[in-house]
């Protein structure tokens, strides 16, 4: 980098910011703060959906994928996920933007309470708190990782740097903010995708390559195959099931962009957006990937370093720093999203469990603690961003794929099922036990399982197990134990059906103080 390019990496922070100190305005309370009170435009929620779901990891891990065997990285990545989202655009997102409008939630989990019980509600919380912790230190790694291939900063100053940019806008600005600088976001990811794309094609018709021609050449031998190695049928299906849940609602910051909308309407067309975004953007993010075996060798055995190497030699400096923003434009945007997301469950879920007090926060100090529990979750997964590389964690993709994967569904499937109508016999029983022993699944196959089978268990099975196992608890349980109360079954009715302009209707709260939670 020269000082073109910091110059446009120092201006992209600052307008960050600058996005950060407008949308402080706009905050008047928790429920603006957390879902923009129902506000957001759903085009702008689409586009902030989407742009939530990525981060430099794409241009690590994934690229790494892309290296190693071709586009199989699409096939089992990006397609799965524009999938999930298009079939969760009419089974969840009308009735997630319902919690805030009927509900009058501002946390995607403030409805377990009365869905299941307090118990099951905490539970999931705090599962989901901690596996975002994790989750956000794999990305807050990834960005840091790719600057210090261009700048030669060392990893813990990377994670610094972003995280204290992230810290200042989505802490003072919430969901507007977050919202507003991932549209910024895209405009830029826009660009440095294109021009990036543009740079391969051309250096291939230098080299003699044209466009189709390549997959014929030796180094992309078997590269055009949908799945190979370790991402076969299996772990193609698990994936769709995990970014089903996960990419609606159950990793809590896509939920929060059906939330912001206006009416379930506006959510699913926001839904559809995204969906449509990710099938069609990632291919051009990924032809220059696919083509890295061509242009550089990579000095990774993952070859997760082959995106940033092959940006270094084809891009002249502004166009580089532009591509460099990019790479911190997506993980920025997931990273300050999960923030906002964990915040509203911990100062709406948790805090008025362990704290008398915080039950009767008012407007202001609802408001105050939003903000610090925010900058305290950014700091405890730049923590856990500096030991990503250590024996426990071993790399990026393994956190990213194996840990957040596999532990995503214990957690999601009592929360997301819970809003359908077909899932209204499993009750707080069959929410526990699917959540409990779908974590001891995950850590079977990965750790006890391990030491006795030669080689390990294949990954799919490392992620798809945990998942099948919640699953079939969840059905299996709720069918043998029954617990549709009456009182269960008002609230799913009242996230299911009736007349969108009733609900549209329904006045939002101005101080979205938690209820009592009684003892």
């Amino acid at each position: 980098m020269n000082g073109l390019d910091w110059a446009v990496l120092i201006g992209y922070f600052g307008v960050m910011v600058a996005i950060g100190v407008w949308s402080h305005k706009r905050v008047d309370n928790v429920s603006d703060f957390f879902t923009a009170g129902g506000k957001m435009p759903w085009w702008l929620s689409g586009i902030s959906h989407h742009m939530s779901g990525y981060s430099a990891v794409m241009f690590t891990g994934y690229a790494g994928i892309a290296y190693t065997y071709g586009v199989t990285s699409f096939i089992t990545w990006s397609f799965p996920i524009a999938l999930g989202i298009a079939i969760g655009s009419k089974l969840f997102a009308p009735r997630i933007n319902r919690l805030r409008s009927r509900l009058h939630v501002a946390s995607p989990l403030e409805y377990l309470k009365n869905r299941y019980d307090l118990r099951t509600q905490q539970a999931l919380a705090w599962s989901g708190m901690l596996l975002k912790i994790v989750d956000v230190g794999a990305k807050w790694a990834a960005i840091a990782t790719l600057l210090s291939v261009f700048t030669g900063v060392s990893l813990n100053q990377g994670i610094l740097i972003t995280g204290c940019i992230t810290a200042v806008y989505c802490t003072i600005g919430g969901l507007w903010a977050d919202a507003l600088t991932e549209l910024g976001q895209f405009v830029i990811q826009l660009l440095a995708g294109v021009a990036m794309f543009v740079a391969v094609v051309l250096k291939l018709d230098d080299k003699g390559i044209g466009f189709l021609e390549a997959w014929d050449q030796p180094a992309l031998h078997g590269h055009d195959k949908p799945l190979v190695g370790p991402y076969g049928t299996v772990f193609l299906l698990a994936f769709l099931f995990i970014k089903l849940f996960e990419y609606n609602g159950g990793m809590l910051n896509q939920a929060q962009r059906y939330m912001a909308t206006a009416t379930a309407h506006e959510a699913e067309r926001s839904a559809r957006l995204s969906a449509a975004l990710w099938l069609v953007w990632p291919v051009v993010l990924f032809f220059p990937m696919w083509m890295s075996p061509l242009l550089v060798d990579a000095q990774k055995p993952d070859g997760s370093d082959s995106y940033g190497l092959m940006t270094e030699q084809l891009l002249p400096h502004g166009l580089l720093g532009l591509v460099i923003v990019g790479f911190f434009s997506h993980t920025m945007a997931m990273c300050s999203s999960d923030a906002n997301a964990i915040a509203a469950v911990f100062t709406r879920d948790v805090a008025p469990v362990l704290s008398k007090q915080a039950r009767a926060w008012g407007e202001r100090k609802g408001l105050v603690a939003a903000r610090v529990t925010t900058v305290v979750f950014l700091g405890l997964s730049m923590a856990v961003a500096t030991q990503v590389n250590s024996p426990t964690f071993k790399d990026i993709i393994t956190v990213v794929i194996k840990w957040v994967a596999g532990l995503m569904g214990p957690i999601a499937i009592p929360m997301m099922l819970g809003l359908l109508r077909p899932f209204r016999r499993s009750g707080p029983t069959a929410a526990l036990t699917s959540w409990s022993l779908g974590l001891l699944a995950f850590w079977l196959v990965n750790y006890p399982i391990n030491w006795n089978v030669d080689g390990g268990v294949p990954l799919q099975y490392q992620v798809s197990v945990p998942l099948a196992v919640s699953l079939v608890l969840y059905v299996l349980v709720g069918y043998l134990k029954p617990e549709d109360t009456p009182e269960r079954l008002a609230v799913i009715e009242r996230i299911n059906g009736g007349d969108e302009g009733t609900a549209a209707a329904v006045p939002e709260p101005r101080d979205a103080v938690p209820a009592p939670v009684k003892d």
